[in-house]
């Protein structure tokens, strides 16, 4: 069977395994992987960068070598190869476990339940929640929504499409080894500098490519190709920017603002200026939103490899 149709079949049935059955509750292979780790770490740590670049070479190419290896010993067997990049594929993407989690806050806020709200929020993202109201606890929940459609659906699609199973893997191990070191902290602003650099070149593709299908399937693109254009740059985040601003365009709100991480404030730029404030509601219609991209990227993968292939053997 073709390396294409392997991906085609194999991701839409990862795919297919994550709408159906979401994460499981234990024994998730990336919270495996985070063990080992932070297993590294913990022997390598050093407040420079060098041994942070090291940290991310062992656990990044290791995550990569390991799914290679597997790739090439069932190379010569169809229904195991598909199996492999399904079993992937459903492993690191992680768009239901999104959407359930966002939705049980929209839930709480609806309720009127501020005080669960809160509690659930550290679950989707790395924001203050006691700093936050209602419509704050909203707005981060579809900041965060937007912001991993392309990091825990689209970029590993896509990394899924240029390299099998050790692209999906790779990306997967590069966004996890950003969430843990890649962060601005003292501890970690030497050492996790290779990690979140690299993460920003991994996600590059992936962020475009979720900021063009959100303004195809948000209904209104004009809105969300304006604020992308005019708003993306503003962002700190080069892959972040495109994305949150193309679902706040789409979506008609406003996202952005000031932010505390960590006890740490940060006055970010408004994004879709043009919209409104983010209501409750609008968690729902973000998750719909994520839904739709993702089940696009996946079309958009699978074509632009069978693409590839056909153009590398004519």
């Amino acid at each position: 069977m073709r390396a294409d149709r392997v991906f085609a079949y194999g991701a839409a049935a990862g795919l297919l395994g994550d709408l159906l059955l979401g994460d499981p509750r234990r024994g998730h292979p990336v919270a495996a992987f985070g063990r080992a780790a932070g297993a590294v770490e913990r022997l390598l740590w050093r407040d420079h960068r060098g041994w942070g670049a090291l940290h991310t070479l062992v656990c990044a190419g290791g995550a990569v070598s390991l799914a290679a290896a597997a790739s090439h010993r069932v190379r010569n067997f169809p229904a195991a190869s598909v199996a492999l990049t399904a079993a992937a594929t459903w492993a690191v993407v992680g768009g239901t476990s999104l959407g359930r989690e966002a939705r049980a806050i929209g839930a709480a806020l609806e309720a009127g339940d501020v005080d669960t709200a809160r509690e659930l929020l550290p679950h989707l993202c790395g924001r203050d929640p006691q700093a936050l109201d209602a419509d704050g606890i909203a707005r981060a929940v579809v900041e965060s929504v937007a912001e991993n459609t392309s990091d825990a659906v689209v970029g590993a699609l896509v990394w899924g499409a240029v390299a099998g199973v050790p692209g999906l893997v790779g990306f997967r191990a590069i966004n996890t080894l950003d969430a843990m070191v890649g962060h601005k902290s003292p501890k970690y602003r030497r050492y996790g500098w290779a990690s979140a650099r690299l993460d920003d070149v991994a996600g590059w593709p992936g962020a475009r490519l979720t900021a063009v299908l959100a303004t195809v399937a948000g209904g209104n693109p004009r809105g969300a190709a304006r604020a992308w254009r005019a708003d993306a740059p503003k962002h700190p985040s080069p892959n972040a920017g495109p994305v949150e601003a193309s679902f706040a365009g789409a979506l008609g709100v406003r996202l952005g603002g000031t932010l505390s991480y960590g006890g740490r404030v940060e006055h970010r730029p408004v994004l879709g200026g043009r919209g409104r404030p983010v209501r409750t509601t609008d968690i729902e219609r973000a998750v719909r939103l994520s839904r739709r991209v993702g089940l696009l990227a996946l079309g958009v993968s699978v074509a632009a490899r069978a693409l590839t292939r056909r153009g590398g053997t004519s």
